[in-house]
């Protein structure tokens, strides 16, 4: 099942005996275990009833132990187990999941790993329980994920300003939403995050940020590519080359695809074998008029020797605002 499924599940008061969550988001899995802790049982039976038990120093019989617990007034109880990677054996769970006590829901967060599903214990979770894999989002998909996130507090965003938090954060959706919670603690509902907003209370330029550098570079503006880049220079913590290159080197393999594109007057398809909001087509469009498939291609080259040369691998020691400048300069009169 997946988060969706599950959290909807849960809402409509239709519980598993075994949740088994695992993999390298962690995201969906605490998400999961924070609504079953605050909305399974009542406040009254949580005292008696609801546990939460670490994985670093639980044996398979303390599990086993409280798990076959009946519930005292209530008719169920809760068990959350956290980081339960760090249990030995894990696979001796397998004989109490092949026959769960319905008056117990027990939730395992296993995050980061994932266990073998050749073994008995995967099966009988799919038989007895439920089971989701926590995959992370890609890149590409998180602006719209940030959207779908904020219009269920019935918030909106600019594309804009969802790109400026994804280049910012990254994939980390735990660090997006403190990161959003910044932006919406002030907001009214049915109002929308802007540029402005996201500027002022994360601290992320609107002006000189990595998505308007990509998009002066995609349009040769030499004049805003080195405003850019200067800004970057002087603010190198935050703007650490490695990052710089890595969303560089993305958005020409973008180019890379808009080349092969053959029906480019269907900006749906576009859109879609770009993996981009259709807000920003034109972006990918001017930048793909500006550079033709061999000059993105010699780019991505260039981008490639610079790592190696910020990384010593070319001999010498030229500063990293130094090798970025250079790039900048190949890359607009190419």
């Amino acid at each position: 099942m997946d988060y969706n499924q599950i959290i909807n599940d849960l809402k409509a008061k239709k519980y598993s005996p075994v949740y088994f969550l695992e993999g390298e988001e962690p995201y969906f899995m605490d998400q999961i275990s924070h609504y079953v802790l605050e909305n399974v049982l009542t406040e009254e039976e949580k005292g008696f009833n609801q546990s939460i038990l670490y994985g670093k120093d639980l044996s398979i019989d303390a599990i086993l132990t409280a798990a076959k617990r009946f519930p005292m007034m209530a008719e169920r109880q809760v068990i959350v187990i956290r980081e339960a990677q760090n249990i030995k054996n894990i696979e001796e769970l397998t004989t109490y999941v092949e026959n769960p006590m319905r008056s117990t829901l027990l939730v395992i967060n296993y995050k980061y790993k994932t266990i073998d599903k050749r073994k008995k214990l995967y099966k009988a979770v799919n038989k007895n329980g439920v089971y989701m894999e926590s995959k992370p989002l890609y890149d590409n998909n998180i602006p719209t994920w940030i959207t779908k996130y904020l219009k269920e507090k019935n918030l909106g965003i600019d594309p804009r300003a969802a790109q400026m938090i994804t280049d910012f954060v990254g994939s980390d959706l735990q660090r997006i939403v403190n990161e959003l919670e910044k932006v919406t603690i002030s907001m009214v509902p049915g109002t929308s995050i802007m540029p402005e907003d996201v500027e002022k209370n994360i601290g992320i330029s609107k002006d000189f940020n990595i998505f308007e550098f990509q998009k002066a570079l995609g349009n040769k503006d030499i004049l805003k590519s080195n405003q850019i880049i200067n800004y970057f220079i002087d603010n190198e913590k935050q703007n650490p080359l490695p990052v710089i290159l890595g969303m560089l080197v993305g958005f020409f393999r973008k180019i890379l695809i808009y080349h092969s594109i053959e029906m480019k007057s269907d900006r749906n398809l576009m859109a879609q074998k770009l993996g981009v909001n259709p807000f920003f087509l034109n972006d990918y469009i001017n930048a793909g008029h500006n550079y033709t498939l061999d000059k993105a291609i010699n780019i991505i080259s260039m981008m490639r020797e610079c790592d190696l040369r910020s990384k010593g691998a070319r001999g010498g020691s030229t500063p990293n605002g130094d090798l970025l400048r250079e790039l900048v300069f190949k890359i607009l009169h190419l």
